[in-house]
């Protein structure tokens, strides 16, 4: 097997040291220098010089948590990285030391063994940090509603019987808020809370009344106020990052509005998109490699000839969310291409398969809009009939012979 780096390196990460192994290839033999270091800036920095005084050209980690993002930031500049993924490289079993995973990853990384992983730029890398961090945010959130209405039902009021959705804009908007407030605040009356409903609800004013005839204690009232505070706190976090995104994009707004003509896309959903893949679709060589990384297509899983399991990849998970997220909206379009393959589908495989398959769909589609440059195109609803027709008229000759009818194919002439 041939050696392509004759001098690298292998570095075992953790959260306090790292165990850096030389590897280097000389007329005489193969020569391998370990020595630990810290994770502090300044021991980083003296790897880094211990690596350029052995002459080191190609160093591989493993993604150990967030522990080698700071390596990755320091030695960046320097050397060729590569990023492995720990469950392709794991070492024989038995045999794990610190020393013999540093030493096993700058051997396979002499001969191109590892895989490298997809380590966006900085600039995604913040892009990605705020978009996760705001879906987390939004997250809690949903949590402290669901407490708000945990702590109703305990007191006996019915808020989410007499609006529609607990979780939707109704309980925390306008006059639900309103209600919310005015009982944290001891209001007991149910004539004087059922008036603060100002919008429209299917409920009528008697039903709204019996729902806010409850018995909220003391401390009732102090968790409600706490988990309304909670809820404003997030909302003020989620709006500095979404100010923080809006200014980050700017200098690619029109890919995201480009992005956003795709049905199911909201500018949001765009922005996570480009923050997990970014705007070079060259790492990619095809649409198929991103979906696989995607986690989007199902895993190799076979043996004897027989294939044991259809599940999905692990992937990209925030990705993955997203794009089925958007993928549910999407189908909602009547009219459209991704409406089609879903009914399509569904029929044979299922809900779930098939909207994973629309969610490739769409990922596809983004994959050559960024690549090309280029915007989104709808097949439309009949694409199927339109590249499937003689397929189609076969299959329907063969029902209507079933049915007892014998059934001469024309073509008509064109018009």
């Amino acid at each position: 097997m041939d050696v392509l780096y004759t001098r690298c390196a292998g570095l075992d990460i953790h959260r306090d040291s790292i165990v850096a192994c030389v590897r280097l290839a000389e007329a005489g033999g193969v020569t391998r220098l370990v020595e630990t270091f810290a994770t502090t800036t300044t021991d980083l920095e003296r790897l880094s010089e211990w690596l350029r005084g052995h002459g080191v050209t190609a160093v591989a980690m493993e993604a150990t948590g967030v522990y080698w993002k700071p390596v990755w930031a320091v030695l960046a500049g320097d050397f060729e990285l590569v990023l492995a993924n720990a469950h392709h490289v794991k070492a024989v079993p038995g045999r794990k030391t610190d020393v013999n995973d540093a030493t096993w990853l700058a051997d396979l990384l002499a001969y191109g063994l590892i895989r490298p992983s997809f380590v966006p730029s900085l600039s995604e890398q913040a892009l990605r940090d705020l978009t996760r961090a705001r879906k987390q945010l939004t997250r809690e959130k949903a949590s402290h509603v669901q407490r708000i209405d945990k702590t109703l039902q305990a007191a006996n009021i019915k808020l989410g019987s007499v609006f529609s959705n607990i979780m939707g804009s109704n309980i925390m908007g306008q006059s639900g808020r309103a209600l919310l407030e005015a009982l944290a605040a001891g209001e007991s009356n149910p004539e004087r809370l059922a008036g603060l409903v100002r919008t429209k609800i299917r409920a009528s004013h008697a039903q709204v009344v019996e729902a806010v005839r409850g018995r909220l204690a003391a401390h009732q009232r102090l968790l409600l106020r706490l988990y309304l505070a909670q809820v404003d706190a997030l909302d003020a976090a989620i709006a500095a990052i979404d100010h923080e995104l809006g200014e980050r994009l700017e200098p690619v707004q029109e890919t995201v509005r480009r992005l956003t003509t795709m049905p199911g896309l909201s500018p949001l959903s765009a922005a996570v998109v480009i923050s997990e893949i970014g705007l070079d679709m060259s790492r990619f060589p095809s649409a198929a490699h991103l979906i696989s990384w995607a986690g989007l297509c199902p895993k190799n899983d076979e043996s004897a000839g027989k294939r044991r399991s259809t599940r999905l990849r692990p992937g990209a998970p925030w990705l993955k969310t997203v794009l089925v997220q958007s993928a549910w909206c999407a189908v909602r379009v009547k009219a459209s291409y991704l409406h089609a393959l879903f009914q399509r589908l569904k029929a044979r495989r299922g809900p779930r398969k098939a909207i994973v398959a629309v969610a490739a769909a769409m990922l596809t589609a983004v994959y050559y809009m960024l690549k090309r440059g280029a915007a989104y195109h709808d097949l439309g609803p009949d694409h199927f009939q339109r590249t499937e027709r003689s397929r189609l008229a076969a299959r329907l000759t063969r029902k209507l012979g079933e049915l007892g009818f014998d059934v001469t194919l024309t073509q008509r002439a064109a018009t």
